[in-house]
Order: structure tokens, then C-alpha cells, then sequence
């Protein structure tokens, strides 16, 4: 059986991608800071769901998750970082950023070059990232939102350039979504897809383990 890990399992396209996997019979480790919510998910399924509480934002904490997951389990074959966070700040608060950075950009960072290294040990894995078209251009609403995606996507691509030269056989994916109807998104648009048809396309494009996704 092959494990997968997802950082930001709780709810969104992390938490319907877990279901995806385990339906496709992967031991699934599910983080989050809500610990019921987990729970409720790991009732699922319990022989195949893991739950490990986690905040993303505590970076010394997710040093201390790394080096459990090497201890607890041999193999992991699959890390995805779903963790995301994002609000309009037409004034430029300093407070509405600063939760946007920590997550999006440092976490993200922190968990990328984490999972980047275990894989590296291991000698191989697939390191996914769940990125957005929001990294193509600015926006004037959300100016941080948008450049911390931007920065995701170019922090991935480097890994992938660094993957492809390493002597593990590492694949990174970038997945880039449009608008999904989940509790994040932002304002209203022509057009949003739909949860549950998203998380498959997404899943599809996981599997074909290429550089990139929009």
C-alpha cells in the first residue's frame, strides 16, 4: 500500500483529494490544525487514514512532524501542501497580510524544502503543490494572496529544475487551479468549478506526475 501525506486535509480540495487517494487504496496521512475535523474524516475510513494535528505556521513544529514521519513510517510516496490562506485587503492592513505570508509563503516554503529532503533521503516521491492562476498576474484586491502564489509557483519549478538533475527520482508538480468553489475563494466570477470536479482533474494531473498543471 502506498502512503500520502497531506498537509491541510481539513476541509477544500485537500480534504476531497484524501478521499480520492484513499479510494484508491493509499494509507493517507491527513494534517490540520482542527483536530475534530480530522477525526470526523478518519471515521471514514480509519484503516486507512493517519491524523496529525498541525499548525503549518509553527515552523519548529513542522521540523518535529518531518522527523516523526521518518520514524513511524518506512516509505512516503506522495506529499501534498494544500495549506492556503487569502482575503481582499483593499487597504493594505498589515494584519489581513501577514497570515497570507506566513502560510502561503513561509510554511509552504518550509514544508517544500522538508519534503524535498525526505524524498532526497529516500530516493524517490512526488512532491505536489496546490499553487493557482493567481500566480500568472497581480491583483489590485488582493495583492499578497496573488504574489504568494506567484512565489509558490516559482519555488516549485525550482525544485523541479533541482529534481531533475538529482540522483533520487523525484517528480514536483505544480498544480495551478482557476476559480473552485471552496471557502477561499475570492469574490464572484463567471465561471467556478465545482469541489468535487476539480479535486478529480487534479488528481488526474497527479498521476501523470508532469511539472506542471493549469
Amino acid at each position: 500500500m502506498k502512503t500520502a501525506l497531506i498537509i491541510g486535509a481539513t476541509s477544500g480540495i485537500g480534504k476531497e483529494l484524501a478521499k480520492l487517494l484513499v479510494a484508491d487504496n493509499y494509507r493517507v496521512i491527513i494534517t490540520g490544525r482542527r483536530e475534530k475535523l480530522l477525526k470526523e474524516i478518519e471515521k471514514t475510513a480509519p484503516e486507512n487514514y493517519i491524523i496529525k494535528v498541525q499548525d503549518v505556521t509553527d515552523l519548529i513544529l513542522c521540523d518535529t512532524l518531518f522527523e516523526n514521519l521518518k520514524n513511524e513510517f518506512k516509505t512516503i510516496d506522495l506529499i501534498v501542501y494544500s495549506s492556503g490562506v487569502g482575503e481582499a485587503n483593499y487597504t493594505l492592513d498589515w494584519e489581513k497580510e501577514l497570515p497570507t505570508l506566513s502560510t502561503n509563503v513561509l510554511a509552504a516554503s518550509k514544508i517544500y524544502g522538508l519534503a524535498y529532503n525526505f524524498f532526497r533521503a529516500q530516493g524517490y516521491g512526488h512532491l505536489v503543490g496546490i499553487s493557482s492562476i493567481a500566480s500568472i498576474r497581480g491583483n489590485r484586491h488582493t495583492p499578497v494572496y496573488f504574489a504568494s502564489k506567484a512565489f509558490q509557483a516559482n519555488y516549485l519549478e525550482s525544485l523541479y529544475m533541482k529534481g531533475k538533475r538529482s540522483k533520487a527520482k523525484i517528480y514536483v508538480t505544480d498544480i495551478q487551479p482557476g476559480f473552485v468553489d471552496t471557502a477561499i475563494a475570492l469574490g464572484t466570477t463567471f465561471w467556478m468549478a465545482s469541489l468535487e470536479k476539480a479535486t478529480k482533474q487534479i488528481y488526474t494531473a497527479i498521476k501523470q506526475k508532469n511539472e506542471k498543471h493549469i
